[in-house]
């Protein structure tokens, strides 16, 4: 680590701030039938938001700081606030009186967590390259996210590609590390947009759907995850330029590969169907997790480790947030819960 990284710390995260409309509801029905909603609640949504409201419900002693474009709006000073109340710096969050703020409606099904998200981009499709200003962090990382769902990072900059990969490459001319996440969308623009930016990171987040998207490599064969395949696709991504590491992520475990060949494999923590309330964030705790564990310089077992527990934590509430309880606690939910055994 150069001596200006060893003078730097903290965490900051730009990208989607969103505020999620979050319905758990009896069934996933089909065309034109209804469904009962149980419950309904507002919460954070969004990878940078989800991600430091994490860090600081893991109980980072670090610095969290937001960069990002909201709506000037009753969403959006919810935002301000609730970051505020998180003890996350607002500094560079902007309004804009153009849009609103972006939320998203997530229908979870409760006997089986899973979700379903409709989406409004508002503000975040106006978030651009101007709205990002690293000389006024010393934070240590920053992440990114989510590429695909940011409209004007996601367009062609000067040099062809995604204007993302130019804010990556001042974050690191400015002495940080880069971070970043996606967003599952449905399309072929995974290799056009993300894969010409990953020269610019150095922590790449992906989940099985994502990373196959990315790779073209079928990551299971039938209902099974293929660890064969995960280890061949993490190799793929560290050839495509990932700096340090690529943490692919699915239901069962989180594989991690090092750009020096380093990798370790972690199941995910056993936790009961019927106590999950909601997967929706699952994926963000799992990386504030592991950024935690980077940022304070742990073996990559443990932080990996801290991720699966950490998510396994937000299963327990529906919202993406509330779930989460501190580093100590998600590590004594792993142990008395237990791993699943690996692929």
């Amino acid at each position: 680590m150069s001596t200006e990284q060893q003078r730097r710390g903290g965490i900051v995260a730009g990208g989607n701030w969103i505020i999620d409309h979050v319905k758990l509801i009896d069934t996933w029905p089909s065309q034109d039938a209804l469904v009962t909603i149980l419950s309904e609640s507002s919460s954070n949504g969004g990878s940078p938001y989800n991600i430091l409201k994490d860090l600081a419900r893991l109980g980072a002693t670090f610095p969290l700081e937001a960069i990002g474009l909201v709506g000037d709006d009753a969403d959006g000073r919810t935002i301000i606030e609730d970051c505020r109340a998180h003890r996350i710096d607002t500094t560079q969050m902007q309004m804009t009186s153009q849009v609103a703020t972006s939320y998203t409606d997530v229908m979870t099904v409760r006997g089986t967590g899973r979700r379903t998200f409709f989406h409004q981009r508002g503000a975040n499709a106006l978030l651009d390259g101007e709205h990002f200003d690293f000389a006024k962090t010393r934070a240590k990382i920053f992440h990114l996210g989510y590429l695909l769902l940011l409209d004007r990072l996601d367009a062609a900059g000067s040099e062809g590609n995604a204007r993302a990969g130019e804010v990556l490459a001042q974050a690191r001319q400015a002495g940080l590390k880069t971070s970043i996440d996606v967003v599952s969308e449905d399309s072929d623009r995974f290799a056009r947009v993300v894969l010409p930016v990953l020269s610019e990171v150095d922590y790449l987040f992906l989940n099985d759907f994502e990373a196959e998207r990315l790779t073209g490599i079928s990551l299971r064969e039938g209902d099974r995850v293929s660890s064969a395949a995960v280890e061949q696709a993490a190799r793929s991504l560290i050839d495509a330029g990932v700096r340090e590491w690529v943490v692919l992520h699915f239901p069962e475990a989180v594989y991690a590969r090092s750009r020096g060949g380093e990798e370790h494999w972690q199941p995910s923590v056993k936790v009961p169907a019927n106590d999950i309330r909601g997967a929706a964030g699952a994926g963000d705790a799992l990386a504030a997790g592991v950024l935690h564990g980077l940022h304070e310089e742990w073996p990559i077992a443990k932080s990996v480790e801290l991720g699966v527990c950490a998510a396994a934590a937000a299963l327990y509430h529906p919202t993406c947030s509330e779930g989460l309880r501190s580093i100590e606690e998600c590590f004594a939910l792993g142990r008395r819960l237990g791993f699943r055994e690996l692929p």
